[in-house]
């Protein structure tokens, strides 16, 4: 990783992205951040960056290979504008801004600006990460790999044409950890509710939850299979999977869920 980068936001996403950009190699001296929060002190401390308060800080003759806009989407009206001057061709802008289209881009930085707009989730924190990305028009190969190699540092990486998309990777992938986050609370609750007390039963959903998706990552079998693996016949775990495969179980709630969290990804685009 060879990039000039400048990161526009280092909050826990963009700050657990700074850490594996810079576990790959990327020599400190070539990063950049503008982050005028409380943050800004322990980020200069812990990864020798320069941190700015704003892009107004930033020298002159830094030129970015790469943008990253690492914002949250109702600050990036009064963020984006601000770094028009890095538009062109030899600069890509990386969004990772929920709902914040390319279109709205090109309009905050003008036509000649190059977008690339990822959607990762919160596991990049620990390097597992899920990152699905579009490429605007007038995106190189080469700025395609820059990108990519950037979201790979804290996960998996993958890429669609139609940018439409994004928003129900935005309700699956996005909020994802969300929902298996709830997972773990309400295995607990009801583990509570069958008997165990309270610690026992959210150390029991924690290390459950977290030990399936370990094996998951591990196993060449698909989840459907797994699933098969655990459920004896006429044992405990198939009369639990009759009610929560059940025509209003599971599949229906989540089905329901990301549509929901898809149509509010289609308002917040601007």
């Amino acid at each position: 990783m060879n990039e000039r980068l400048l990161l526009v936001g280092g909050g826990k996403m963009g700050g657990a992205m700074l850490a594996g950009w810079l576990a790959r190699g990327l020599p400190s001296s070539q990063v950049v951040v503008v982050e005028p929060g409380p943050g800004a002190a322990a980020l200069r401390a812990t990864h020798g960056v320069a941190v700015h308060g704003s892009p107004d800080e930033v020298a002159e003759g830094f030129r970015p290979n790469v943008v990253v806009f690492a914002v949250k989407p109702q600050m990036m009206d009064g963020a984006a504008p601000r770094y028009a001057r890095y538009a062109g061709p030899d600069t890509v802008f990386l969004s990772i801004a929920a709902g914040k289209t390319i279109a709205y881009f090109r309009r905050q930085l003008g036509e000649q600006a190059v977008i690339v707009r990822a959607m990762p989730n919160t596991p990049a924190a620990v390097g597992r990460g899920m990152s699905v990305c579009c490429a605007g028009p007038g995106v190189s190969a080469a700025q395609r790999g820059q990108c990519a190699a950037l979201l790979e540092a804290v996960g998996d990486v993958a890429w669609v044409e139609d940018e439409a998309l994004l928003d129900p990777v935005t309700a699956v992938s996005g909020g994802g950890p969300a929902y298996v986050f709830l997972l773990v609370e309400c295995l607990a609750e009801a583990g509570v509710a069958a008997g165990l007390p309270p610690a026992l039963a959210m150390q029991i959903a924690r290390a459950t939850v977290a030990g399936s998706g370990e094996l998951l990552r591990q196993s060449p079998e698909p989840a459907a299979v797994l699933r098969q693996n655990v459920t004896s016949p006429a044992g405990t775990t198939l009369e639990a999977l009759k009610i929560l495969m059940a025509e209003n179980g599971l599949q229906s709630l989540l089905t329901k869920a990301i549509a929901a969290a898809t149509r509010r990804s289609r308002e917040l685009a601007g």
